[in-house]
């Protein structure tokens, strides 16, 4: 028997250690060549790792939650013959990006892993810092209903082994990257179908502790860094968006076979307009270094809601774009996120971020900033009202109209309340003459 030390290989430029978010053995489980080891968060990507051997588990470098530095022993086995240390450099794995689904996710990370709580778990000395950014894994497309094993795919053979005991056609499953098939891609396969029952069981009345990590633990570390961080103020104004909804009717009229335009492109639209008279709200304060960068173009945040918390995808030069380009930008980015495709650059570099609830969104709201960012809007739901309208002739009458509040908070140390009310007015001006989002 030999003893096998796997090493946290280099798993790109700049890291220096990852967090660990599910493990796939247990001491004392039996592995073979490329079977799944775990799933570890680094500030670029969620790695899965694989084992370069076959052999039986005999330590892990902690437990899910845990952080591991590079070179630094991930995992022990025992194999049938000598095999050596693995050199931390190299090691196979994949890049794919956290849950951002908001029906079934592709990575439960409120599951804790498959360890077995009353299994003993030897510790390596993992050291501890705050997790990284996560990104995310392509779609994948539903299987057929009769799936065939195919082998024209290039897969490792305990992939196609576990592809035949789900039942899945490997040519149906997308691979992430590179063409090669893995086990994250057959589980993101599983989960998007919908047809393995691998959705998280229903509450069944008794109480359940969940351990932070991953994403939702880096939400709840940015939410937490950005209040005790930023001094928010909020400012709320109602607009008439009763000829903001007549213009987008018109619009979706005018191409009956395109995609729908929704508020979102007609408000980003408002924001890009407006922003321009008002750099300091389109910046990012870099508060250690006591710098703000005011940026020329408006890179453009949407909040996305989904099962594993708040991501934001980002659309780069949004000022750049018409109404139609900022509505399937929106559509691609939020389907990536949905779908855990999107790529890390897409969901970094915001300068300037709108979150919206839509006919959840009350109205009135005090969203948390996006640091570095020192300033976010949320459109609130749109209510139907009476309120006096001009009657053409000079008077007024009581008319139905269409009023959804604006609610911004800013980070007081760089925007003055005066200015974040003069930004919403001149948003507010756009949203009541929505003709002039049409104009040069």
């Amino acid at each position: 028997m030999g003893r096998f030390v796997f090493r946290l290989p280099d798993i790109g430029e700049g890291i220096a250690e990852a967090e660990i978010v599910a493990w796939h053995v247990n001491v004392g489980d039996r592995i073979e060549e490329d079977g799944r080891l775990a799933d570890l968060m680094t500030d670029k990507a969620t790695v899965e790792m694989e084992s370069p051997v076959a052999g039986k588990v005999l330590e892990l470098a902690g437990e899910v939650g845990g952080v591991v530095a590079i070179g630094t022993p991930l995992v022990v086995l025992e194999t049938e013959g000598d095999v050596g240390e693995e050199p931390a450099p190299t090691a196979p794995m994949v890049e794919e990006q956290t849950e951002v689904v908001p029906k079934v996710s592709a990575r439960p990370w409120s599951d804790t892993g498959r360890a077995d709580p009353g299994a003993e778990t030897p510790s390596i000395a993992p050291s501890s810092s705050p997790p990284p950014e996560p990104v995310c894994s392509e779609p994948v497309e539903d299987r057929p209903a009769t799936p065939i094993l195919s082998a024209k795919v290039l897969a490792s053979p305990a992939v196609r082994q576990r592809a035949k005991e789900l039942g899945i056609d490997l040519a149906r499953v997308r691979p992430a990257e590179g063409g090669r098939i893995r086990h994250a891609d057959l589980d993101a396969f599983v989960s998007y179908s919908g047809e393995k029952g691998y959705a998280p069981a229903g509450p069944d009345g008794r109480d359940e502790t969940i351990k932070i990590v991953g994403l939702r633990r880096r939400i709840a570390e940015n939410m937490a860094a950005s209040k005790r961080n930023i001094p928010h103020f909020s400012y709320v104004e109602e607009c008439d968006a009763t000829d903001l909804e007549k213009l987008r009717a018109d619009l979706n009229a005018s191409r009956p076979d395109g995609p729908k335009l929704t508020l979102l492109p007609l408000l980003i639209a408002a924001v890009c307009r407006s922003l321009p008279g008002f750099p300091m709200l389109n910046a990012r304060y870099d508060d250690e270094a006591n710098v703000v960068t005011r940026h020329g173009a408006v890179h453009m945040g949407v909040a996305t809601m989904t099962e594993a918390g708040l991501m934001v995808p980002v659309i780069r030069d949004a000022q750049a774009k018409n109404l139609w380009q900022l509505a399937a930008e929106i559509l691609r980015l939020s389907e990536a996120a949905r779908t855990a495709s999107a790529r890390a650059e897409e969901l970094s570099g915001s300068t300037f971020t709108i979150t919206s609830l839509g006919p959840l969104g009350g109205i009135a709201s005090t969203p948390v900033i996006n640091r570095p960012e020192v300033a976010i809007l949320a459109p609130n739901r749109i209510v139907e009202r009476p309120m006096f309208v001009p009657d053409g002739m000079g008077g007024e009458r009581i008319g139905k109209r269409k009023l959804m509040n604006l609610s911004i908070s800013c980070d007081h140390r760089v925007v003055d309340g005066y200015d974040a009310a003069a930004f919403v007015q001149e948003v507010k001006r756009l949203i009541e003459t929505p003709v002039l989002l049409l104009t040069d």
